[in-house]
């Protein structure tokens, strides 16, 4: 699968689509430093429910004797005189979400009058995020954390209130062990914010090793101990009830897990009785809510009804069995042979590459022919009286006769009663108010567009999208011209009271002199999406903002702020000073590196003049264990390297080039050779690519070498060029992408252009070097007519920078095929040109996935001065760089 097509859909963006219809935003809103990483304070544009704190408790001030806290999602009361510890075992309270309310009443009763630590999630809502369907298995069901002071008050909480909470369902907490039958779970794990950075370069939560190292403190779906821990005697029955209910008491012998979510597992088994193949589906009690509230049994049980009902007819599973093992509920159906349509997709689809146009012409009538025997199938469920609720790809199976199997019921409803769909695919999504069959038509519509341009999520923020997707299927594939009429069908189905339009990017792109138009425009709609009064965040991006804070050149201010600047779109001086202001005062945990954290930051301070501020800042991050991170250009060692050589010369101070050389040797120490990485990006290894990868550091080592002249510096570019080589894989069309195992990237960040772009400025210094034949093959990543995503650093635009800074021979005819390509993507905000970030669920107006970097993209294509990301335009050469040491000439 080529990371071009199909969106590959990550659940935890549809949790930041709730609290508002634009931007991605936290449900934890806030406009003060108590919270800051909140949601939508003060905007008008607020939809969903918005609450800071909606649980009755949450709002209690602090009885005496005690200090009450926020972090994140949880509110934290603690006994003032009572230090807490480090780490330990731990207690997690579960809870319905009827009866959370009570539960937590419950816990206060107890753990106030008796001076125990403990915090709990501040409100319903996010509760109930925290427990659906896609919410993380590892920390889900828990609704309140309690801290004892040692294993003897463990021991007595666990024992008083598992009476006091005896008889209360929750969901199972896969990451704990389970005390009794009640809701109550432990853990061993931190008590306090402690973090510590992996091999591959990953932050994450910490708790001390015997040694006094920081090791992981990860939250898995299953439950473990760290090796050196010992449980307390009294909790040695309850591992053995764990281990107790085994697969072994299935009926069916399980050969492989074909998908995990919350709610449970599907598995494709064996009938231990007679052989034949089946899918089993597990339902946890209580777990996996979708939206209206029902847990994975309920739906299990609703699709056990809608199989039934449908039973005898060809385009649906036959109902095999359903049983319970344990507390989780099972269903049986018969296995399907065939592939999912999804990877059927990413297999045929012809603009994912560089394909003859045949390809296109043969896919055009394959797909028409798709069309139409869903729609079929679906008609037979709705004669049956159902309607079916759930279509999309990965549910319609495709057989090796190119018969269509339609699976997974859970949300199969009587027509008199389809109304809200409590799960949906957001490209497939009717809009509110829909009901009975007019949920499927609205689907069945989506997928005659989405088969030949899966942008059908854009639809969530602007359906008038429609028609502009119909003009280019119409464009870009010879459908036949019965299928013509059925996507006009699909547009008055999608968007009846739209008018026929053009985007305004388009006739922009099309004109003379576009450039000035399309500047103006993004930059508008980056300025009315401005939120000065939030301390949180200044402009809407990415949901990395909530993890890595608002700030940054990839998620936050500084990255809006450089991309204006460097396009010439203008400076800010109110938007500054509020960057200036918070970025002096950086939080407990703020990242250090370039792109995520603070070393960006300062990067974009110095830029601007604030070179006072910026050196405050490098000196905050100096006095943090900086070296232990990772070797990446992203948040790690290569982009502070390459930071500390700028600013040495923009301000002459040599002990900031020291400092760069010895985070050039740090990385070179851990380099290894140019087969010390394994052939694939990603999975439990590290990445490849211009962010993520090897190639940041080789960025850094040549820049580096082309302000000292040390060719050494030039080879461990060359080992490091070479790694990133090795996770790429040669493609049907001669383009070298990298290989992520299950489907292979172009872009920026984590793919072969980011590589391609970096092998250019190494052969500029050694141009007859051994990697040089493997440019050609990387270029042709930059030559596809689609790619999912529209943003700088997995999307479009970024293939649109690389082929600007790198004009090709064709005098930049696929550069002008790109730009006016991103015109798929645009949208309006408040009447001005805005994209989508990543997922396309929302506008994004950051750096890495949204208005910002395109806008820095166009500029590099059609500006007047080559505006790029820092440190990859063309620097000068080592000679000039060791003659003028000061110079201001970027590195």
């Amino acid at each position: 699968m080529s990371g071009r097509g199909r969106n590959i859909v990550n659940k935890r963006y549809e949790l930041y689509c709730l609290a508002d219809p634009l931007f991605y935003d936290s449900l934890v809103t806030s406009g003060d430093r108590s919270a800051p990483r909140g949601g939508n304070a003060g905007s008008a544009r607020t939809a969903g429910p918005g609450l800071r704190n909606d649980f009755a408790v949450a709002v209690r001030p602090a009885p005496e004797g005690w200090t009450r806290g926020e972090s994140d999602d949880w509110v934290v009361y603690r006994r003032s005189s009572r230090a807490m510890r480090d780490q330990g075992w731990k207690i997690h309270v579960s809870a319905c979400l009827d009866g959370a309310e009570e539960v937590l009443e419950a816990v206060w009763d107890y753990c106030v009058p008796r001076g125990v630590d403990f915090k709990f999630l501040r409100g319903r809502h996010i509760f109930h995020m925290q427990n659906a369907k896609y919410a993380d298995r590892g920390s889900s069901g828990k609704l309140v954390a309690i801290y004892p002071a040692d294993d003897i008050e463990l021991e007595r909480i666990l024992t008083e209130l598992s009476g006091i909470l005896a008889g209360r369902p929750g969901p199972y907490i896969l990451s704990d062990l389970r005390f009794g039958d009640g809701p109550l779970y432990v853990r061993y794990g931190g008590f306090v914010e402690r973090n510590c950075v992996t091999p591959e370069g990953v932050i994450e939560p910490a708790i001390t090793a015997p040694d006094g190292t920081l090791v992981p403190d990860r939250r898995t779906p299953v439950f473990t101990m760290p090796s050196w821990v010992e449980p307390p005697e009294f909790l040695r029955p309850h591992l053995a009830a764990r281990t107790a209910t085994t697969t072994g008491d299935l009926p069916y012998t399980i050969e492989r897990v074909l998908h995990f979510s919350n709610g449970g597992g599907v598995y494709l088994a064996t009938d231990r009785r007679s052989g034949e193949k089946a899918v089993l589906k597990e339902a946890r009690p209580y777990a996996g809510l979708d939206f209206t509230g029902q847990d994975a049994v309920a739906r299990l049980e609703r699709e056990r009804e809608a199989l039934d009902r449908l039973s005898g007819l060809p385009v649906v599973p036959r109902l095999l069995d359903t049983f319970t093992v344990g507390e989780h509920r099972f269903l049986a159906m018969e296995y399907v042979e065939g592939e999912p349509l999804n990877r059927l997709f990413a297999d045929r689809y012809p603009l994912a590459g560089d394909r003859p146009a045949q390809d296109r012409a043969d896919y055009a009538a394959w797909a028409a022919g798709i069309c139409g025997e869903v729609e079929a199938a679906v008609g037979m469920i709705h004669a049956r009286g159902l309607v079916f609720g759930d279509v999309h790809l990965s549910n319609i199976i495709v057989g090796p006769d190119g018969s269509i199997t339609l699976i997974d019921f859970e949300m199969a409803t009587p027509i008199e009663k389809a109304g809200r769909m409590g799960l949906a695919n957001p490209a497939f999504a009717a809009p509110a108010g829909t009901t009975g069959t007019d949920i499927d038509r609205y689907a069945l519509a989506c997928l005659r567009l989405s088969l030949f341009l899966p942008l059908t999520d854009l639809f969530l923020m602007d359906r008038g999208k429609a028609a502009e997707l119909a003009d280019a299927i119409v464009e870009n594939f010879p459908v036949p011209a019965d299928f013509v009429e059925d996507m006009e069908d699909a547009v008055r189905v999608i968007a009846p009271d739209a008018r026929p339009r053009r985007t305004a990017w388009r006739e922009a792109a099309a004109g003379g002199e576009p450039w000035p138009g399309l500047r103006a425009s993004m930059r508008a709609a980056v300025l009315a999406s401005a939120t000065p009064e939030r301390d949180d965040r200044l402009f809407p991006g990415d949901i990395g903002q909530f993890s890595t804070g608002g700030l940054n050149l990839a998620f936050g201010a500084a990255g809006v702020l450089y991309a204006l600047d460097a396009t010439g779109a203008g400076r800010f001086p109110d938007h500054e000073k509020w960057l200036v202001e918070r970025a002096l005062n950086p939080g407990p945990g703020s990242r250090l590196g370039f792109y995520e954290g603070l070393h960006g930051v300062a990067y974009a301070l110095a830029r601007f003049g604030y070179t006072t501020e910026a050196m405050d800042l490098v000196e905050i991050v100096s006095r943090e264990r900086w070296e232990t991170l990772g070797p990446d250009l992203f948040g790690g060692l290569a982009g502070i390297g390459l930071n500390l050589s700028h600013l040495a010369r923009a301000t002459g101070d040599g002990g900031l080039l020291a400092d760069a050389l010895k985070t050039a040797d740090l990385i070179a120490s851990r380099l290894g050779g140019p087969d010390d990485v394994p052939e694939v990006s990603g999975g439990t290894g590290p990445y490849a690519g211009l962010m993520n990868g090897s190639s940041g550091p080789a960025l850094f080592f040549i820049r580096l070498y082309e302000r000292t002249g040390d060719a050494g510096l030039l080879d461990l570019a060359e080992v490091a060029i070479r790694q990133d080589l090795r996770r790429c894989s040669l493609q049907d069309d001669g383009s070298l992408l990298v290989n992520e195992g299950w489907r292979t990237m172009p872009y920026l960040d984590r793919g072969s252009v980011g590589i391609a772009w970096v092998l250019r400025e190494y052969l500029r210094h050694r141009p007859d070097a051994l990697p040089a034949p493997a440019l050609p093959a990387l270029d042709g990543a930059a030559h596809s007519p689609f790619y999912i995503q529209s943003g700088l650093f997995t999307g479009r635009a970024g293939i649109l920078a690389y082929l600007a800074a790198n004009r090709p021979e064709d005098g930049g005819a696929e550069a002008r095929r790109q730009l006016r390509a991103l015109g798929w993507h645009a949208l309006a905000f408040e009447g001005h040109l805005a994209f989508p970030g990543e997922q396309l669920l929302r506008l994004s107006m950051d750096l890495a996935t949204g208005t910002s970097g395109v806008l820095l993209a166009v500029g590099a294509a059609l500006g007047e001065k080559a505006a790029t990301l820092p440190f990859l335009a063309p620097s000068a050469t080592a000679e000039q760089l060791r003659g003028n040491n000061h110079s201001h000439t970027e590195v």
